[in-house]
């Protein structure tokens, strides 16, 4: 068997793994949030006019920066949205499971245990926090 068929197989059973599910259902869900999308077409359209503002030859601060509250008050409430904070772990997740199968990868390939930055994982590996 050649290591790209490995390779396959290896993404085959990463794809069956609960976290991916969790992670596509959160995804999902996300997309599917109607207020989130409403947050986001603003969003959009609040970026839109910021821009439009400052390439304006004479500026108006005060438009600018209701603009610019407007947008920061909707980058929070995207955010917030237990949608996108669901999507956020989902992902956290994803990730890590991801960097621990490159772990074990990288120990079968080297022989050592990448530094986690958690020096109880490896014994004291020397690496400074």
């Amino acid at each position: 068997m050649t290591v790209m068929e490995i390779a396959a197989l290896l993404g085959e059973a990463i794809k069956k793994d609960a976290r991916i599910a969790a992670l596509n259902e959160a995804r999902a869900a996300y997309e599917a949030d109607p207020q989130v999308a409403q947050y986001m077409a603003e969003y959009n359209v609040q970026q839109k006019a910021l821009s439009h503002q400052v390439s304006m030859p004479e500026r108006d601060q005060v438009v600018i920066n209701s603009i610019q509250n407007r947008i920061d008050e909707l980058y929070n409430l995207i955010s917030e949205a237990p949608s996108f904070v669901a999507l956020n772990e989902a992902q956290e997740a994803v990730n890590e499971f991801m960097n621990q199968v490159n772990a074990e990868i990288t120990y079968h390939i080297t022989g050592e245990q990448p530094c986690t930055h958690d020096c109880r994982t490896c014994g004291g590996c020397g690496h400074s926090h």
